[in-house]
């Protein structure tokens, strides 16, 4: 059959289908905080904590092995480190956040690269950096899938107060008072998908799917529901088409689906109906997308 390529690996080996089932997972949970992430102006927030987790990973496998717990649990303080850091910096001298982030990312990045390094002999840093989807075992699994539920419940919960702090922050903060415990429930969320989603998609790759099915999202509705669900879709697409290109150009896993997701984005830019180029050259264009 003509399409059978495009499942044939999936049903023949069980590393590509915990790789697809653990990124398509991920996908639902991060890409509607990427979604959150542009519409409160913190995309840079995100790149930051991606490479922040590094030195946390880098210390998790020096003090441990490759055990995913030790690497999971480093990643994770550094991001929250990383984050944590970046506002307490704002908020005692009155420098911009993203001036912050801008400041400590390569500061981070950098000792991240230099700790990796350090371990790369006994470490694969391609699969660390860009993702495999061999690296994606039962336990690995268990664990996205985990984290993809906990994320998509605890977001339902704080849907509202995210959606009034990324629209109106002060109207948030004369309606109700938990408006700063979302916020860092939100961040919490944002780390710990970004940790979890390194092994199947690279520490520096797994922001790409995050941010890029969110932008993508953006150009075909203004409904944030609809965005939000539009987003996962391109995402969990991306992990299946981004798995094919890995599987059949024999070529790191990360790179693949933040292209394909890339080429989803670049696609939108262009025929999305929602400040589309065409939409925006040709008005008649964005009413029979209607």
């Amino acid at each position: 059959m003509i399409l059978e390529p495009l499942w044939a690996p999936f049903f023949e080996f069980a590393f590509m289908r915990r790789a697809l089932f653990g990124g398509a997972a991920l996908a639902a949970s991060a890409a509607p905080l990427g979604v959150f992430l542009i519409l409160r102006r913190m995309s840079m927030m995100g790149d930051a904590i991606a490479h922040g987790i590094l030195p946390g990973v880098a210390i998790g496998f020096m003090l441990a092995g490759f055990s995913l717990p030790a690497m999971t649990a480093g990643g994770l303080l550094a991001g929250l480190g990383m984050a944590g850091l970046a506002t307490w910096i704002t908020g005692r001298t009155g420098l911009r956040e993203d001036a912050s982030l801008a400041a400590l990312y390569p500061i981070s990045l950098a000792g991240g690269v230099l700790l990796l390094g350090l371990a790369g002999r006994r470490l694969d840093l391609m699969h660390i950096l860009f993702g495999s989807a061999l690296a994606v075992d039962e336990h690995t699994l268990q664990a996205m899938l985990l984290v993809a539920t906990v994320s998509l419940v605890l977001l339902a919960a704080i849907f509202r107060l995210l959606m009034f702090g990324s629209l109106d922050p002060l109207f948030l903060r004369g309606v109700s008072r938990f408006g700063p415990m979302a916020y860092g429930l939100f961040l919490g969320l944002v780390v710990i998908n970004l940790v979890v989603g390194f092994q199947a998609i690279g520490a520096l790759m797994v922001i790409g799917l995050m941010m890029l099915p969110a932008a993508a999202a953006r150009f075909w509705s203004l409904n944030l529901p609809r965005i939000l669900c539009l987003a996962s879709a391109i995402a969990a697409v991306s992990v299946w088409l981004g798995l094919l290109f890995s599987y059949y150009a024999g070529l790191a896993t990360g790179p693949c689906i933040v292209l394909v997701a890339g080429g989803f984005y670049l696609l939108s830019v262009v025929f999305g109906r929602v400040h589309g180029l065409l939409s925006r050259s040709y008005p008649l264009y964005s009413i029979l997308r209607t």
